[in-house]
């Protein structure tokens, strides 16, 4: 067992990618306005997507490949398709993520910096870690994260019941008028991720196994197993937040997630205590940050590894061209970009949720084709979850672009 734990590191970086904003503000969001009641169709998404986040490491571990190598053997048009997907989406989504980390340290430093100020230093320090400490830091600096988060998720709370006065609820809801449905749609869909990040998945076990230790596909498999559930766990941790701090309180939430976020760390001072506010406040931060730095991490090595194989082995677009790039570009679109930040954050989401049917399909089609090795093709009940998990994906898609 303590092999297992010292093997840890991918499921961990899938778990830090994740967690942010579907589960700082989402999720909080949807205990604030639901209470429990929407606590099956987090359990639901969770389960109809774990296959497809399941078969990276699973495929990487087992061939000595990425899924990217995988997806070029499937024919070069699919790997063209994400490279094109992946460059529309990746400046938006670090922004947003980075803007939301930003909001957070200001707030817990008392606004003495501004939050344009925060962006440049939070992606600096990011890109220090990265630059310098490589794939090793990251791994070992993620254990540290992950176990600061959920200490600090679980405090709250076990405060935040300590604290409440009023009964809760497990009866489940289904969202009625249009735009509970397109929040319920809004919180599946980014549950706990975009189906993408299978990818980064399969290149950070890539790198994992360049260590001493051996990473076989059932420590692999064992590891992300190990994140998904963190994912599930901290996911119902923040829906009991909202529920206990915030449901029925009367206030008005933004649809900012920045301005959530502060919301969420005023409203926990003034139902808790000023004490309160470093226990949140850390939970929210590391929360984010965590989110930061996976991807400024992943969204480079992906692209790196595709300009690899789309054009030529010695492509100088190496993985210093794209975090370079991602972060000037990041700082741009916050400057010059920041009154169209909605509108791009919404074409990001909506390219997340239609394209998760293509992700799903052509991982599933890899993960049981010749490509990969027989003891290692999914068994019949992964087949089969397979399956119910393209049709719900698909089906979600078409509800979500016909409700736009």
């Amino acid at each position: 067992m303590v092999k297992k734990l010292k093997n840890l590191g991918p499921g961990l970086l899938f778990a830090g990618a994740a967690i942010g904003v579907s589960h700082l503000v989402q999720s909080t969001r949807a205990g604030a306005d639901f209470g429990l009641g929407l606590i099956w169709a987090l359990l639901l998404v969770h389960l109809f997507k774990y296959p497809f986040f399941q078969f990276g490491p699973r495929y990487a571990t087992a061939t000595g490949e990425s899924l990217l190598d995988g997806y070029k053997k499937l024919g070069k048009g699919v790997l063209i398709a994400y490279f094109i997907l992946s460059l529309a989406t990746m400046f938006t989504i670090q922004t947003a993520v980075t803007i939301v980390t930003a909001g957070l340290a200001s707030s817990l430093f008392g606004g003495l910096i501004s939050i344009k100020l925060w962006t440049v230093i939070i992606l600096l320090i990011c890109l220090s870690l990265l630059i310098f400490g490589k794939y090793k830091l990251l791994d070992k600096l993620m254990k540290i994260i992950i176990i600061t988060l959920s200490i600090s998720t679980i405090a709250a709370v076990v405060f935040a019941f300590y604290n409440n006065t009023n009964p809760v609820s497990l009866k489940q809801v289904f969202p009625e008028n249009s735009l509970e449905i397109a929040f319920l749609i809004a919180f599946m869909g980014w549950m706990p991720a975009p189906l993408d990040i299978s990818v980064w998945q399969s290149l950070w076990a890539i790198e994992k196994n360049k260590e001493p230790e051996k990473y076989s596909t059932k420590s692999a498999i064992f590891d992300f197993n190990v994140g998904y559930v963190s994912t599930i766990a901290l996911g119902v941790g923040f829906v009991l937040l909202g529920t206990l701090v915030m449901f029925n309180s009367g206030e008005a939430f933004s649809t900012s997630a920045s301005v959530f976020s502060g919301q969420l760390i005023n409203m926990y001072t003034m139902s808790l205590g000023k004490w309160a506010y470093v226990i949140i406040g850390i939970a929210a931060f590391t929360t984010m940050f965590s989110t930061t730095l996976t991807t400024l991490d992943a969204s480079p090595r992906a692209m790196a590894k595709t300009t690899q194989l789309l054009f030529n082995k010695n492509s100088k677009l190496n993985y210093m061209f794209w975090i370079i790039l991602l972060s000037v570009g990041t700082v741009a679109i916050f400057i010059f970009l920041a009154s169209e930040m909605g509108l791009l954050v919404e074409i990001a989401t909506i390219l997340s949720f239609i394209t998760a049917p293509f992700y799903a399909i052509i991982n599933y089609k890899l993960i049981s084709s010749k490509h990969t090795p027989k003891a290692w093709r999914p068994s019949k009940y992964l087949h089969i979850l397979s399956w119910l998990g393209i049709t719900f994906l698909i089906g979600f898609s078409i509800w979500y672009l016909t409700t736009l």
